[in-house]
């Protein structure tokens, strides 16, 4: 290899030549952030060259050229391996040049043209001295012959040459005007490159490999793209144009190397990870002689799979109604981690070994494996492995159907049963646990089951889940309960335990008009709704724990008829599990906390008396100690296990920062609810949720399944999570019933919608409730911001931030909005120009009123946001 440093003009100028960017070298990419910087150093050259200053030259970077194989005596082509950004950017600015000045200096125009951009006297592809990838040919060859000839439109090539040709016109500006040919001079001789020439015996792929190791971060796909074109000399051009570019244009970057990862799971390769799919691709290629033909052959499986894939990105696509339908609940699930097993299905689908409704069948278990895990409270941190290893470890000796269901239900595979789902419908705190969106798809399932004949159309219905009982509830609800109440649990401990399960919850538009009302103004809002089951709901003659109890157990048969049960026989679950997840929770109590039996029994949906019973003769548990009765004081039966410390019980409580009031109780501000226990894991939850979502490209951790009762797992996971900081910045500064309002406030912004994006550093982290990409320049917006500060966490709106977003430029909207948030009890929020954004404490929330005044506000703010563009 040869290198040395040129100029721009020396590379391309002299007799006919040509730079070809090869098939396997990404797209022209560059964006107006590079663009802007480059024409900068443009601009300050050309200056120099105006003032007639010796400075030095302005370097730009490296060219990697390498014979084409198409070279010929009369006429070199050079390869590009690196570089073609720079080459294709400086011949567009050159053309944009060309054409600036076309009609005032034609003569230099062409000489602009000959010297640079083209080859005189050669035709058709030939006749362009760069040539770039087949993918931005055509618009790039539109531009070089000039803008009078048709031209795509959109691109990255036609927003670098609209770009140029926009700052020639500020350039001309008679107030500063600037010399276009010193503007082409400092292009074509300030502009330095190194140009690397391979000779025709290197390898050029190792070349391009170790260029990719020292800077040029290429993704998977880009890499593996590369390694098959360049093992395709003859039969490159067919197969890209036949079958890689349909398959470029049909999918995304990223989906692409999704489909490329799933291909090699497919094959059998179940333990590989994305971020390692080029070196495992390129291992099998390299364990033999592979030829043309095979390179070839994996690239038109990988276009016919890329059809199938699609239908999981997009379920609108496929044409069976039931199984779009369960691509569409799978999607709205996002269950990307189920990608292998669905791929799986839609491919022995195409190969004639499984019909449709078999296809639609074996959807119903993932579905069904998904769903019952989810709502018995399965962690889902193991999920990519089982998944990854379905098209593997798929019996061959039974229907595909058939062999995927006894499969999900093998051993370990914690896929619940009839007895275990209907046993956590009653006792566990489903609103607690899962993804809002997954939740809400579960009642939408159930009430879907009643089959209504005028059934709601939940695309458009602005539908959120609301508790029947509320989470905050008045004196009546308390004295409706204090007569359900058994064996000395008071009316507060049975709320606890009941507010969260599913047959409290239903599915409504008027979650506001709701609110905490008593039963019987719920009952005539219920009524009116379209929907089945609250209707019934309503039909009630009150609602107590025996209601709710009676709805859970209807609400489980229609769970049971809808998702199907694991094969009996293959393996189980085992039930321990519950009191795994209490040992957790218990295991990660904050210093200076504690927390009672019904609070515990209510976050794992068990009793009192059996959570007694477990740590009084369980040894071992983490913190057992710091379960107190509701009144806060040491349980008359609490006995030290023969292998725990012992000790005086209050000298340990008080060593853990648990304070005692004058009686001798502890402390009740630092008491945790269910609610607050539930955000000592909910953030390990999430993440581990997260790896759904990401489940192509499992981390580290979801490589092993992990324990379900390893506290340090737990608290790794934790640490990594910014939701998890965040919420543990604001415990540390706000008592628990603001965290728990914040909590459920998310909550809400979720189900209507909205999203949380979480800005900061491990010291100071905030959350902004956002709409659309936040982030994104016209893709989003942060109507709020929440602040977990030392003294106070508060929730401001950015106002001066707003006001440069349509269509809120309207001062009259802005007004509008504080109005909206000034009907909050204890908020005055008023606009001061200059000044801060105005702001009030997070303490307000705790009060559900406000809570849901404070979502209508923003509902209304998001309305308004969202019909910007209309008519």
């Amino acid at each position: 290899m040869q290198a040395k440093e040129t100029l721009f003009a020396d590379l391309v100028q002299g007799r006919a030549q040509q730079f070809q960017v090869p098939l396997y070298q990404r797209t022209y990419s560059w964006t107006e952030k590079q663009l802007g910087q480059l024409w900068t150093d443009i601009l300050e050259q050309a200056e120099l060259l105006e003032s007639g200053e010796k400075a030095s030259t302005h370097f730009l970077g490296s060219v990697v050229l390498a014979p084409s194989p198409q070279n010929e005596a009369t006429f070199p082509r050079w390869l590009v391996v690196d570089g073609q950004q720079r080459l294709t950017t400086l011949s567009l600015a050159l053309a944009a040049i060309r054409d600036h000045i076309a009609d005032g200096e034609p003569d230099e125009a062409e000489r602009i043209d000959e010297e640079y951009l083209i080859n005189k006297r050669k035709n058709g592809s030939d006749r362009l001295r760069l040539l770039p990838t087949q993918a931005d040919r055509a618009q790039f060859a539109a531009y070089v012959r000039g803008p009078l000839s048709e031209q795509a439109a959109g691109g990255a090539v036609a927003a670098a040459y609209g770009l140029f040709r926009r700052k020639l016109v500020e350039a001309a500006d008679p107030a500063a005007p600037q010399d276009v040919l010193r503007i082409e001079e400092a292009i074509t001789s300030r502009l330095t490159l190194v140009a690397v020439t391979a000779e025709r015996a290197d390898n050029v792929h190792r070349i391009f490999e170790s260029l990719n190791n020292t800077g040029l971060k290429l993704s998977q796909a880009d890499l593996l793209r590369n390694y098959l074109f360049m093992r395709l000399p003859t039969r490159g051009e067919h197969i890209y144009e036949t079958y890689w570019l349909p398959l470029q244009d049909s999918l995304s970057n990223d989906e692409l190397e999704q489909l490329m990862w799933l291909q090699l799971v497919l094959d059998g390769d179940d333990r590989v990870r994305r971020q390692d799919l080029y070196a495992a691709q390129q291992q099998r290629f390299e364990r033999g002689e592979v030829s043309e033909a095979e390179i070839e052959a994996y690239i038109k499986e990988l276009y016919r799979r890329g059809a199938l894939f699609r239908r999981l990105l997009h379920p609108e696509e496929e044409a069976n109604r039931a199984v779009r339908a369960h691509l569409h609940r799978l999607d709205t699930w996002q269950a990307q981690v189920t990608y292998p097993a669905l791929m799986l299905l839609l491919d022995r689908r195409q190969r004639g070994e499984l019909d449709s409704a078999d296809t639609a069948r074996a959807m119903s278990y993932i579905e069904s494996f998904l769903v019952r895990r989810m709502m018995c409270r399965v962690p889902t941190n193991n999920l990519n492995r089982i998944f990854q290893a379905v098209p593997g470890q798929l019996p061959l000796d039974v229907a595909v159907a058939d062999g995927l269901h006894q499969l999900l239900s093998a051993e370990n595979r914690f896929w619940p049963d009839d007895d275990e789902l209907r046993e956590k419908v009653r006792t566990a705190p489903f609103y607690k646990f899962g993804r809002g969106h997954q939740r809400k798809m579960v009642l939408q399932r159930l009430e879907e089951s009643y089959e209504h004949p005028e059934p709601v159309d939940f695309a458009t219905a602005q539908l959120t889940i609301e508790h029947v009982m509320p989470q905050s509830p008045g004196d009546e609800w308390l004295r409706m309960l204090s007569e359900d109440v058994a064996d000395g649990e008071s009316a507060e401990d049975l709320h606890a335990r009941l507010q969260h399960t599913l047959g409290n919850l239903t599915l409504t538009a008027v979650n506001a008009e709701l609110s905490n009302h008593p039963f019987e103004r719920k009952q005539g809002l219920l009524q009116g709704s379209h929907l089945e089951m609250n209707r019934r709901i309503a039909a009630t003659e009150r609602w107590g724990a025996d209601e709710i109890r009676a709805r859970a157990d209807e609400l489980a048969d229609r769970a049971i008829a809808l998702w199907p049960a694991p094969l009996r026989g293959v393996g189980r679950a085992e039930r321990s599990r519950d009191w795994n997840l209490a040992h957790q929770v218990l295991a990660a109590l904050p210093h200076g906390t504690w927390t009672s039996y019904g609070d515990l029994a209510a976050f794992i949906g068990s009793g009192a008396q059996a959570v007694g019973s477990h740590l009084a003769n369980t040894p071992g548990v983490a913190n057992a100690y710091r379960v107190l009765t509701a009144e806060g004081k040491v349980s008359d039966g609490f006995r030290w296990t023969p292998q725990d410390a012992g000790g005086d019980v209050r000298a340990r409580l008080s060593a853990d920062g648990v304070r005692f009031t004058a009686s001798g109780a502890a402390d009740p501000a630092q008491r945790l609810s269910a609610d607050g226990l539930a955000l000592l894991v909910g953030g390990a939850e999430d993440d581990q949720a997260d790896g759904e979502e990401n489940a192509a490209q499992p981390t580290p951790e979801s490589q092993v399944e992990q324990p379900h009762a390893d506290p340090f797992y737990l608290q790794l996971v934790a640490e990594n999570s910014p939701e998890r900081r965040f919420f543990r910045q604001l415990a540390r500064n706000n008592s628990f019933g603001t965290v728990e309002a914040v909590r459920a406030l998310f909550d809400r912004w979720e189900e209507v919608g909205g999203s949380i994006l979480h800005l900061g550093n491990d010291h100071v982290i905030g959350a902004n409730l956002t709409l659309g990409e936040a982030g994104a320049p016209g893709s989003g917006i942060s109507p709020m911001g929440l602040l977990p500060s030392p003294g106070g966490g508060t929730a401001y709106v950015p106002l001066q931030t707003l006001a440069v977003h349509e269509p809120f430029t309207d001062h009259a909207l802005r007004a509008e909005f504080l109005r909206l948030l000034n009907e909050l009890e204890g908020v005055d929020l008023q606009e001061r120009k200059p000044g801060p954004d105005p702001s009030f404490l997070l303490s307000a929330l705790e009060n559900d009123r406000n809570r849901e005044l404070l979502v209508e506000a923003l509902m209304w703010l998001r309305d308004r946001w969202e019909s910007r563009d209309a008519g």
